[in-house]
């Protein structure tokens, strides 16, 4: 079957691999693009599948924690650029709506957005936003945490926020732990939390790429099983390298300190979402024609 240069193209940027791999996977596929990334995953040809996850709209990442650091949320506000994203007044909308997501107590977007900013609805005041700025804006997600341990924030710039709750320790451990996950992207505090699918899916791809070496099959199982343990070790917090002292994992340190981390959450703007393949002269002649 014939496979448009298009499909190539965007599974390279995907995958990281070369055109002809790029091609001859989608080919094999039937130009399933999702299947295509995992068969090539499968074949150790994926140099950078990371970058399926590039972040693709612009905006802010906001923070606003309780004076006691017992409650705390982020939350994301969203604009089509990064111009207006670095404009004044949509850094104090997206400031202001975190403030006011951790006074109201809203647990959920919907909440957040029915409650008051100046007087009228957070949804008003967005929309206003957009008239006055000249892009879309979207309150996009809030997360908030409570309860009698200790919630520690850092933020990283705009575009990345991090939020821990702590069991013991103090305000010190807890921001170091925010700075390490900001990063080094963990996916969950240990290997327990993570996804009983995700650890099978990742399991299938080591066997697939373990068989290639045509070992004999109890050396094959061996092999998987120290590359699943060192994978658990990357993507769970408890098992990577603090960022401060590599030679100390994080679950040392953190016996060490006598606490716990109870929960923690990653935001990095624009993370999941697409963006048009466009120009800065495209995007100024749309806002032309829309005026």
């Amino acid at each position: 079957m014939s496979v448009s240069a298009n499909v190539v193209k965007q599974l390279r940027e995907r995958t990281g691999a070369g055109m002809m791999e790029c091609k001859n996977a989608l080919v094999e596929a039937e130009g399933d693009i999702e299947a295509a990334a995992e068969l090539m995953r499968k074949k150790g040809l994926a140099k950078a599948d990371k970058k399926a996850g590039r972040v693709a709209a612009e905006g802010r990442i906001a923070a606003a924690r309780s004076e006691d650091a017992s409650t705390g949320v982020l939350v994301e506000v969203n604009s089509e650029t990064d111009f207006v994203a670095n404009n004044d007044e949509f850094r104090s909308f997206a400031e202001r709506v975190a403030q006011r997501a951790l006074e109201s107590g809203a647990e959920d977007l919907d909440a957040l957005l029915a409650c008051e900013l100046d007087g009228k609805p957070i949804e008003t005041a967005r929309q206003e936003m957009v008239a006055q700025l000249g892009e879309n804006i979207e309150v996009r997600r809030l997360i908030r945490y409570a309860g009698d341990n200790r919630v520690a924030q850092y933020l990283h710039g705009a575009r990345i926020g991090v939020m821990v709750e702590l069991a013991g320790g103090d305000d010190e451990l807890a921001r170091d732990l925010a700075m390490h996950i900001a990063a080094s992207s963990p996916v969950c505090v240990s290997p327990e939390d993570v996804p009983a699918d995700q650890l099978e899916s990742e399991k299938e791809i080591l066997l697939a790429q373990a068989r290639e070496s045509g070992k004999p099959e109890e050396i094959i199982q061996k092999m998987v099983e120290g590359r699943l343990n060192k994978h658990l070790s990357e993507i769970t917090l408890l098992g990577q390298p603090f960022v401060k002292d590599p030679d100390q994992s994080v679950g040392d340190l953190l016996r060490e300190r006598g606490a716990r981390v109870v929960r923690f959450a990653r935001y990095e703007v624009g993370e999941g979402k697409e963006k048009k393949d466009e120009s800065f002269a495209d995007e100024v002649m749309a806002q032309v024609r829309d005026s």
